[in-house]
């Protein structure tokens, strides 16, 4: 088989996880040509990904909600009050930021355990249940902002968080040194990754691309980590932003796809009763994506406070939209059961260029709405056919 044919076929079979990347490529062409430049310059592109890091917290979450077949309308303002909250705690009685960062995350887990013991154990439709959450988070956001409307937070290492860069190893002119390192770093492990990986496919007979492929994956997929790598470090660097998501993203991708939680879970999502049936407990499986759903959300609440440095009455507004859009362009089957933590990240790096592009261009927001709309339409039609495919 020729290289080209290949490729095709490739790209065939695979066309649901690759899509987003294309769509994501063409958008950025698009908006670069559109803009004269000014979408790809550092600086744009370095406020893009910190723009996109809260929702793509909770993009993650709601993957796993939207991967055993339910949604999470209560995410939003449920990260909107315990934004709230840590800003309270740092303003009102002087805890220190760890302490309040932990009693927000824990909050968040109990609250996203009680969705999930209303969904699994109870009965309720998560659609309701998390409605009736929505409607109370929204109540309790107004409540603790309602006396000065607007908290704000004054204290530096906690809004570093949401608008710090990590310091640098060497005091060289528009390079950011230890950016690039990282970035080198992070193309060495992942050519390591990717040997390893089929050394073991080989290893026990599983089917493998041809050597050629392989290389010119390699080399497609390194070219890409060194260009952000290089468009980053000529601005400030990576955020503190960027290195939570990385570490969010790397934790939940072993988790899904290395784990036994991680099989269950696609289990319960690909057919609950046949799951059941095999011995799976689907109730803790609910408990567990609901519960990790409640601590990201808190995570987002947190990234999204210290950015804007204080907490406000409409902190969250959409935010879970926000993250179902980007879980759903990032190739999550409305069915349930298929999904990647990887792929709902580059969705929400799609949405947020988008807005980014259209803004630059002076798009009105009326226009912006119903073309984010359209892409979202498009892209669960998307999945609708090909999943017909099958």
């Amino acid at each position: 088989m020729s290289f080209f044919n290949e490729f095709k076929g490739l790209l065939k079979q695979n066309i649901r996880e690759y899509g987003m990347y294309i769509a994501l490529a063409v958008i950025m062409i698009i908006f670069s040509i559109a803009t004269n430049g000014v979408f790809i310059s550092s600086r744009n592109i370095s406020n893009l990904i910190n723009q996109t890091g809260y929702v793509a917290v909770l993009a993650v979450g709601m993957t796993l909600v939207i991967v055993i077949r339910h949604i999470d309308l209560s995410v939003g303002f449920l990260a909107g009050f315990l934004g709230a909250i840590v800003a309270i705690l740092l303003t009102k009685f002087n805890v220190p930021v760890i302490v309040a960062i932990i009693v927000a995350l824990l909050l968040g887990l109990l609250i996203g355990l009680f969705n999930g013991y209303l969904v699994a154990n109870v009965g309720i439709p998560a659609f309701v249940a998390t409605l009736a959450g929505m409607l109370v988070f929204r109540g309790a956001l107004l409540l603790a902002t309602e006396k000065t409307g607007t908290i704000i937070i004054p204290n530096p290492s906690f809004n570093a968080i949401g608008n710090g860069f990590i310091p640098d190893i060497a005091n060289i002119k528009g390079v950011h040194v230890l950016t690039i390192i990282l970035g080198i770093m992070a193309i060495l492990f992942y050519v390591w990754s990717e040997f390893n990986t089929r050394k073991n496919k080989m290893k026990y007979n599983f089917e493998v691309v041809s050597y050629k492929m392989f290389i010119a994956k390699l080399v497609f997929v390194s070219a890409i980590i060194a260009y952000i790598t290089f468009i980053l470090s000529g601005y400030n660097g990576l955020s503190w932003t960027v290195v939570i998501v990385i570490i969010v993203t790397a934790l939940y991708h072993v988790i899904t796809t290395k784990t036994t939680l991680g099989r269950h879970i696609y289990a319960v999502g690909g057919n609950p009763e046949a799951a059941k049936l095999s011995g799976i407990d689907v109730s803790k499986i609910t408990l567990i994506v609901f519960g990790s759903m409640g601590t990201l959300a808190a995570l987002s609440g947190i990234l999204y406070s210290a950015r804007l440095q204080s907490a406000t009455t409409t902190a969250g507004t959409l935010f879970e939209l926000d993250a179902i859009a980007a879980a759903y362009v990032g190739g999550v089957s409305a069915a349930g059961g298929v999904g990647k933590i990887t792929g709902s990240i580059i969705g929400a790096f799609v949405m947020s260029s988008l807005t980014s592009g259209m803004n630059l261009m002076g798009v009105g927001i009326s226009y912006q709405y119903i073309i984010r709309g359209a892409v979202l339409a498009a892209a669960v039609i998307f999945d609708v056919k090909t999943r017909n495919k099958r």
